[in-house]
């Protein structure tokens, strides 16, 4: 969980995370986040300790060959071998991960690189006069290790940023001037390098554009919830009616159906700072016209805006007519609990500029980013495109760190809040409080809901409903709430709005809200 607090710091800052964990078990158990990391092209640099230097490959405690573990989940693999390249080696491991596409970078500390001169020799049997080969051997290889050591600090490395050439910038803006039905989609990756700054240059840059745009992931909330260019459903039906979109750091992979989405009659527009996110499915079911490997906020800063008023009056009408038809279903009362979209419709009321959501689940999340309109930059957190469970807590002792001021809600599925439940005790401790809302349906509902249907069996996808997660997140010190079948759309405001009290006088909340079966997401497996 350290890890998805120091990933989500780096995103919320601006600046590199650093998480620091043991040797052994205690890199290996980083392998899953490290990796979603890397997906979310989130600038980490992993610290590890290791065996001693001395030591390596004669069976010291946790002796492993760890970087050979995780140079396909890192930008690189840096070991440390001599006490005096520690610095320097800091330095680059932090500048790599920041700089080009961003990404986790390991350095590995050997642990006689990181103790006293004495205490390493006394560790290692040296000797104050060594006798014979192998005294000698290790008296030699000790001074080796702390020769040279300088204690004057070094200067950190530029972050190398990405810009477009010229070519690329006249011929984006000869695109844009022609189109008459232009459509950007923006992907997580434009919102680096992360920090408000950033953030709110980008919203600035989009807005000066004037086409309408679609947001995905981490970059939703970005314009607010009403601004006039900011659309959410029927992303489908615009991409194929749409004659140039631009992906500002999105990419062709599952999330648009492998490039499928997009109208082979349109133009296209790709600009992602990493080449392989750039090309990837590129010729199979969609083509760029344009393809700029390079930062989506160096390249928009170039262009001018444009107008296309009849497509934007085009787009909002169908926009509000599935916004009504979408949320006419929280008047629906469901057997057994609480109408998912009521509970979103009303959550969705109460939230402020200082409201920051982080979707940590699977069917329920699912729901929520459909209905939640998060008010501002870098107010929607989510695991990205490895859709790690678990990353709850961690992102929310993350945020609450680098924005005290900020009211964050967790949205966890049932079967999700089990990974990270217990990060309400650090949450306590270190006055981090947070609201986190437990959909409660009883099941993996997203897998369940096609498993049953197609196999007829609900296998390995039952939880148990009367599981009382909130009175858990009480022994860990929160204040407990809940809600269930037969709660009104007034007991659900109170409920949420006495969340929030609670939030605001420093305690953390756990909302156990007990679910009822719905058929909103039908069919939404994704592959």
């Amino acid at each position: 969980k350290q890890w998805y607090q120091r990933r989500v710091r780096g995103r919320m800052s601006g600046l590199p995370g650093v998480c620091v964990v043991t040797a052994g078990p205690g890199l290996t158990n980083t392998v899953t986040a490290v990796k979603n990391a890397q997906m979310a092209e989130s600038a980490v640099v992993l610290i590890g300790g290791a065996a001693p230097t001395l030591l390596k490959g004669r069976g010291a405690l946790q002796d492993v060959d760890q970087t050979s573990v995780f140079r396909s989940l890192c930008k690189d693999t840096i070991r440390v071998t001599r006490v005096r390249d520690i610095q320097s080696k800091v330095t680059e491991a932090l500048w790599l991960a920041a700089s080009g596409t961003p990404g986790p970078v390991l350095l590995e500390l050997p642990v006689d690189v990181l103790y006293p001169y004495q205490t390493v020799k006394e560790m290692t049997g040296g000797k104050a006069k060594p006798r014979g080969f192998a005294q000698r051997y290790i008296s030699f290889a000790i001074d080796a290790l702390f020769a040279g050591v300088k204690e004057a600090p070094e200067d950190p490395l530029p972050v190398r940023s990405m810009t477009p050439t010229g070519f690329s910038t006249k011929k984006m803006r000869k695109m844009l001037g022609s189109a008459k039905r232009p459509v950007m989609v923006v992907g997580s990756q434009a919102m680096l390098p992360g920090g408000k700054r950033a953030a709110e240059g980008l919203a600035t840059l989009v807005r000066k554009l004037g086409i309408p745009v679609f947001l995905g992931g981490m970059s939703r909330g970005l314009l607010g919830a009403d601004d006039p260019l900011f659309f959410r459903q029927a992303r489908k039906v615009a991409l194929k009616e749409a004659d140039l979109v631009v992906l500002a750091g999105s990419v062709c992979d599952f999330r648009l159906d492998y490039g499928r989405s997009i109208s082979k009659k349109a133009k296209v527009v790709a600009i992602n700072r990493s080449l392989v996110q750039l090309k990837l499915n590129q010729g199979l079911f969609w083509k760029a016209d344009l393809a700029v490997n390079s930062d989506v906020i160096e390249t928009l800063r170039l262009q001018p805006g444009i107008t296309c008023p009849d497509w934007l009056e085009r787009l909002r009408d169908r926009e509000m007519n599935e916004e009504e038809k979408m949320l006419s279903g929280s008047s629906k009362e469901l057997e057994g609990g609480v109408n998912p979209v009521l509970l979103f419709k009303v959550l969705d009321s109460l939230l402020t500029e200082k409201s920051v959501l982080i979707g940590d689940g699977g069917d329920f999340v699912g729901t929520a980013s459909r209905i939640l309109r998060p008010r501002g930059p870098l107010s929607w957190l989510d695991p990205g495109a490895y859709g790690t469970l678990g990353v709850g807590g961690g992102f929310a002792l993350g945020v609450k760190s680098v924005k005290p001021s900020s009211e964050v809600w967790v949205l966890w599925g049932d079967g999700s809040c089990t990974y990270s439940l217990a990060e309400v005790e650090p949450s306590v401790r270190h006055e981090l409080p947070f609201i986190a809302i437990i959909g409660n349906d009883g099941s993996w509902g997203q897998i369940e809901r096609d498993q049953s249907s197609m196999l007829g069996s609900d296998t390995g996808c039952q939880l148990n409903k009367d599981t009382p997660y909130h009175h858990i997140g009480q022994g860990y010190g929160a204040v407990a709430l809940s809600l269930g079948e037969g709660a009104t759309e007034q007991d659900i405001r109170d409920t949420l709005i006495l969340a929030q009290l609670e939030h605001g006088r420093g305690n953390t909340v756990v909302v156990n809200v007990t679910l009822g079966r719905s058929k909103f997401r039908a069919g939404s497996i994704s592959l």
